[in-house]
């Protein structure tokens, strides 16, 4: 395993996170019990979880495995969110100071802690002026009921808004953005990840392969049956089969990985995730799996490198798609510019 400061900060976290989506839901207790041995075992520090988790479940095994191990809280980074839906009340939702207040002391409950090293607002919220939020993070840093802010799912110019609002109002700053990204889905550097260099935020990407894309499971023109997340709903959100299936672009990006992974001796998720946690800006690679047998696949990421040609042709076969501008070639060169030469 590998280790990487949390953005701009001191904190050092593992640079595979364990994600806890899947707890209370796709994996049992038990289940959820052996990832997370198995997890701190191979090294890693840095968990992930938000109240909107099987609705508090996750939370809530999260916290009675620490409680069963006590001497691991120290030595663990543990993060959440909060801002969707936890009841049915008209301020059960949201970033609003009272949202996140009440939606906070029931993480902590749940989790078991005095603090989470990181809480993170889950998405953005057009009813609540953001000074509200930022303002709600420092107060909740100052009382030691967190330690560090982040947000997730932001576009570029909120997350651009909320990291200059914390430096004209000295809030505690926005040290993370949590979002999808993966080698199916690049778009982020357009805007997101150019924000992020610029301000010491450290990126943790969700949905590392895709919704299962990357490991190579899916085949070209036939939709998937069984107990996978596509078998049991091939229309399931961004990953959804059908779109991708039609995409050119989709098949070319795992012609490179497979070629890639025979190469090297590995599977297809390992090098999808050893390319991401190389991009730039990116703190950890937060894992969602639903089997232990699924972990220790991603795992074997840990420590692989991809060399320079490697990492060449996946950026080549993965290349967004994108007009000329803003973001392609007339976009970028007008934005560009060079040093004069001497004479």
């Amino acid at each position: 395993m590998r280790y990487r400061t949390l953005g701009a900060t001191g904190t050092v976290v593992s640079t595979l996170c364990l994600g806890t989506m899947t707890f209370g839901a796709e994996t049992d207790e038990a289940g959820s019990f052996a990832q997370l041995d198995r997890f701190v075992e191979a090294g890693g520090t840095f968990l992930d979880t938000a109240d909107v988790y099987s609705t508090g479940v996750s939370e809530e095994i999260v916290g009675r495995w620490l409680r069963a191990r006590p001497d691991l809280r120290d030595r663990l980074v543990v993060a959440t969110k909060g801002r969707f839906p936890m009841g049915p009340g008209a301020n059960d939702a949201g970033l609003s100071r009272v949202h996140l207040t009440r939606a906070l002391d029931a993480s902590l409950r749940r989790l078991g802690v005095e603090a989470v090293d990181l809480y993170q607002a889950h998405a953005w919220d057009p009813l609540t002026p953001l000074p509200e939020t930022l303002r709600f993070f420092d107060d909740a840093v100052r009382a030691g009921k967190i330690r560090y802010a982040g947000v997730s799912n932001f576009t570029g110019w909120q997350l651009q808004k909320a990291a200059l609002l914390t430096q004209h109002l000295n809030l505690t700053p926005i040290v993370t953005l949590q979002p999808q990204y993966n080698l199916l889905a690049r778009e982020i550097e357009f805007e997101l990840v150019p924000v992020c260099e610029n301000e010491g935020i450290g990126i943790l990407p969700w949905s590392p392969l895709g919704g299962g894309w990357l490991t190579g499971k899916y085949q070209r023109d036939t939709a998937p049956t069984g107990a996978t997340r596509l078998g049991e709903n091939p229309q399931r959100g961004v990953e959804a089969y059908a779109g991708r299936n039609a995409e050119e672009r989709t098949w070319r990006v795992l012609d490179a990985v497979g070629q890639i992974a025979r190469d090297r001796g590995v599977s297809m998720s390992a090098v999808s995730l050893a390319w991401l946690a190389a991009r730039p800006a990116v703190t950890s690679v937060i894992l969602g799996a639903r089997t232990t047998e699924q972990l220790d696949d991603n795992l074997t990421a840990a420590d692989l490198v991809l060399d320079a040609e490697q990492m060449r042709l996946l950026d080549e076969a993965s290349a967004p798609l994108v007009g000329d501008y803003p973001y392609g070639g007339a976009g970028v060169r007008q934005r560009g510019r060079d040093l004069p030469t001497g004479s």
